[in-house]
């Protein structure tokens, strides 16, 4: 039996967002090997019929000795274990796992799921990953991109060649297992305060970057003009990351009544089956957001920003509205046209939205492209 490693900075993400691709390669005969630092997700990797191996890791930090030390890490387990890949994911797995996969010479698959904040600056630091992912990349057998743009800013930056790399529709989402929500009526001033209220969702890691201070300046100009309307955030509080949104920080929203924090969750679907449009106002350089997937999968209209993997999901006027990246005005003034869209029109955005999944971001897309490179291999 041929046998993968396949690795993530945690197992909370090869759990969310690797599931079905991990289930479709143990159900085409490969042993899988699961390799991330241990979380709360991790006991339920086995689930998926692959072996889990904890191996620590410092996510955020710079630390070239603890960087190195992770690299003896992937050394050591990938001489023991011997895969016939290793399939990286994030920005670790790929630099670390990729340099120890190289010096054994076991085939490499890469994923690169977005580029963060460093690919948007020109720091010492952005030139440092940028060296590393040209070393560690480029004797890759296959390096997978989840938008066109980060492919072409690889290739222009000559840190890969481009007939290694192909394009995937993010993560893809298993259609399957979302349906469309039930369009609520929203309610005016005037009307019974037991109808549900008009419900804008947020979804991401509690950072910055994501664009949360923007749409927290923007609900407190809406929230005057629609006091009915919700605006709510949902995800990690990710304190080791610079970019962290402060608990002190959040409470004072809260406090204030702008927003409503509703912590983390692992049913996504029940949350947005009772939401009316989904806003991520990022300025990350994201791959193709999960989140902006799994909404417009559930048939709920978007607003995100006009920037690098998010507007892939929205063809803007169609299923949703692209915004200007850091303009809290623009956001604003686009939430007010979604609120004051018919019931029929948001629906309408929504189903649109559902049939773009279903023509452009199947999971099983990436599936059948992971399992076509894997064939090449054999």
């Amino acid at each position: 039996m041929a046998k993968l490693v396949i690795s993530s900075n945690t197992a909370w993400s090869l759990f969310n967002f690797r599931a079905g691709l991990i289930r479709a390669l143990v159900s085409d005969g490969y042993e899988v090997i699961a390799v991330a630092p241990y979380d709360e997700y991790a006991p339920r990797l086995a689930t998926l019929g692959c072996r889990y191996i904890a191996l620590p890791m410092d996510n955020k930090g710079t630390h070239p000795g603890r960087d190195f030390l992770l690299l003896c890490r992937y050394w050591w387990l990938l001489k023991k274990e011997r895969p016939s890949a290793y399939l990286g994911f994030t920005v670790k797995p790929n630099v670390y796992g990729s340099l120890a996969a190289r010096l054994l010479g076991i085939p490499v698959i890469n994923n690169i799921a977005g580029l963060g904040v460093v690919f948007i600056k020109n720091s010492l630091l952005t030139k440092v990953v940028k060296a590393l992912y040209r070393i560690a990349l480029s004797k890759s057998f296959k390096i997978f991109f989840q938008n066109e743009d980060d492919r072409l800013l690889f290739e222009q930056n000559g840190l890969v060649r481009l007939e290694r790399t192909d394009r995937l529709p993010g993560s893809g989402v298993d259609i399957s297992l979302y349906v469309s929500r039930e369009q609520k009526v929203f309610p005016i001033a005037d009307e019974e305060e037991s109808l549900k209220p008009f419900r804008f969702l947020l979804a991401a890691r509690m950072l910055w970057d994501k664009g949360v201070g923007v749409y927290v300046e923007s609900a407190r100009m809406l929230k005057p003009r629609y006091p009915h309307v919700e605006f709510c955030l949902l995800g990690f509080m990710d304190v080791k990351n610079p970019s962290a949104i402060s608990r002190a920080q959040m409470t004072e929203w809260q406090n204030e009544g702008a927003i409503r924090y509703m912590g983390v969750t692992d049913d996504m679907k029940a949350v947005l089956a009772d939401v009316d449009c989904v806003v991520l106002p990022s300025y990350y350089r994201e791959g193709v957001p999960r989140t902006l997937l799994e909404a417009a999968a559930m048939a709920c209209p978007i607003i995100t920003t006009d920037a690098v993997g998010c507007r892939e999901v929205v063809d803007d006027g169609v299923n949703g509205f692209l915004v200007r990246p850091r303009d809290s005005s623009d956001l604003a003034e686009k939430m007010a046209r979604m609120i004051e869209l018919s019931p029929e029109a948001r629906d309408l955005m929504g189903k649109a939205g559902r049939k773009k999944i279903e023509r452009e971001f199947d999971e099983k897309v990436v599936i059948r492209r992971y399992l076509e490179t894997l064939a090449q291999l054999r």
